[in-house]
């Protein structure tokens, strides 16, 4: 009686966990399965992008340092890049409050405003997207080998609305 009893116990626990495991997938797909801290730690395999990939570290040509702030900006809001150029970004949040930065095209960024706006809780991880809590520093470091005008923002709902954007000029490298 013992044995059957504990073997129902162990078998209705695991159940129960594979239930919950199945409903908490639900509804997440792919594009939002990495995991990140908020210092923009990833493992997720490199994709290139329009806007470029996300750079190795030994190929670090310089840093740009970024300011984010709760008047709902970044600064400087703009800056310049050669095409082949490894950036590391450094992101200093001086706010009270979560801020991101999120590298893409102007209808990448719209496009995941909006389903940010439908889910507040919504985790997004990718090697172009760092999180910073309030006081800290994130970085990114991306390899921009495309020509462009790109766009970043915080996505953070509300914070996009507010207008906290800016740009990064991508011109063709020196030959």
């Amino acid at each position: 009686m013992f044995t059957s009893m504990t073997f129902s116990m162990v078998a209705v626990a695991t159940a129960i966990s594979m239930a919950s495991s199945a409903m908490a997938a639900q509804g997440h797909d792919d594009s939002h399965a990495m995991h990140h801290d908020m210092q923009g730690e990833h493992t997720q395999v490199n994709q290139q992008k329009p806007w470029g990939i996300a750079g190795n570290e030994a190929l670090v040509t310089r840093t740009v340092e970024l300011r984010m702030n709760d008047q709902m900006m970044f600064v400087p809001a703009k800056f310049d890049v050669q095409e082949g150029e490894t950036i590391r970004v450094v992101l200093h949040n001086d706010g009270k409050v979560v801020h991101e930065y999120v590298l893409g095209t102007q209808a990448e960024l719209d496009a995941h405003a909006a389903m940010m706006a439908s889910n507040v809780q919504m985790e997004h991880h990718q090697p172009y997207m760092v999180h910073v809590a309030p006081g800290e520093t994130g970085e990114m470091i991306w390899n921009f080998n495309r020509t462009g005008v790109f766009d970043f923002a915080c996505l953070i709902a509300g914070h996009y609305q507010a207008g906290m954007v800016g740009k990064v000029n991508v011109v063709a490298a020196s030959q």
